[in-house]
């Protein structure tokens, strides 16, 4: 191992490889960046930024805007993203599209990652309503249906471990920020078997979400259908909600649960 190398190694990782994940992460609230924005995002010398973003340009992970000058997201990263969960995508999009053909409601699926949802596809319905959610977005679990679905659907050590760490960020006057209110509400998912979200993350937005179980029999990604809370009347949601049950169930048992 060159000298170099052991200089920049350490038990967190290469340096190198870090910084340039958190170029990378830079775009996420930002569609374009400069060599000085970024250097100043991540607190490094122009010269040491300039070097990493020539880098990722080369690899296809960042591409110049010839026009402003600025960088912004390459096209090997939405090549390499639609790699990401490719068999859960496969198995669900038949499912997503019959969910937004039958109630015209925007349609999501989410995975779990670590205290967060992140939303895979979002499919919008016929006479749907302009929301915060989209492909490549995430949320904390506690404030979506989507991720109030999956928490009820792991273990108790698991669930345990991520209350501790979990916190309740506040979006809207009716987000659930009391971890006892949150327990409660938890064991009602779980005893339906879906879960609902009133207006938790966006004022006006109701959700439905069932979670789907891996091999295993945890939950880690969930489908919701979401829509203004003028349409989503409680029949509505008890008719979405059985749909939800009925296709999630069909898409864990594809991915391999054997659980009821």
């Amino acid at each position: 191992m060159e000298d170099t190398e052991l200089e920049t190694k350490n038990d967190k990782g290469i340096q190198s490889v870090n910084r340039a994940i958190q170029i990378l992460n830079c775009f996420e609230n930002n569609e374009e960046l400069g060599v000085t924005e970024i250097s100043k995002l991540m607190s490094l010398h122009k010269s040491t930024a300039f070097g990493l973003i020539s880098t990722l340009e080369m690899n296809k992970l960042l591409e110049k805007n010839e026009v402003t000058g600025k960088y912004r997201l390459g096209i090997e990263l939405f090549r390499l993203g639609t790699k990401v969960n490719s068999n859960l995508r496969k198995i669900t999009v038949p499912y997503l599209e019959k969910l937004v053909n039958k109630y015209q409601e925007t349609v999501n699926l989410v995975v779990m990652d670590n205290l967060s949802v992140v939303y895979l596809e979002k499919v919008e319905g016929g006479h749907s309503m302009r929301t915060s959610t989209a492909a490549g977005k995430r949320f904390p679990l506690n404030c979506t249906g989507v991720g109030k679905s999956i928490l009820a659907g792991i273990s108790e050590e698991e669930l345990k471990d991520k209350l501790i760490r979990m916190t309740f960020t506040k979006f809207t006057d009716k987000t659930i920020c009391d971890r006892d209110e949150f327990t409660k509400c938890l064991d009602k998912v779980r005893k339906n078997g879906y879960a609902e979200d009133f207006e938790e993350l966006e004022i006006g937005l109701v959700c439905v979400a069932a979670p789907i179980y891996n091999h295993l029999g945890s939950a880690f990604a969930a489908i919701s259908v979401s829509g203004p809370k003028f349409r989503m009347n409680q029949n509505l949601r008890k008719e979405i909600s059985e749909s939800l049950v009925e296709y999630t169930q069909e898409i864990s048992k594809k991915l391999g649960y054997t659980g009821s």
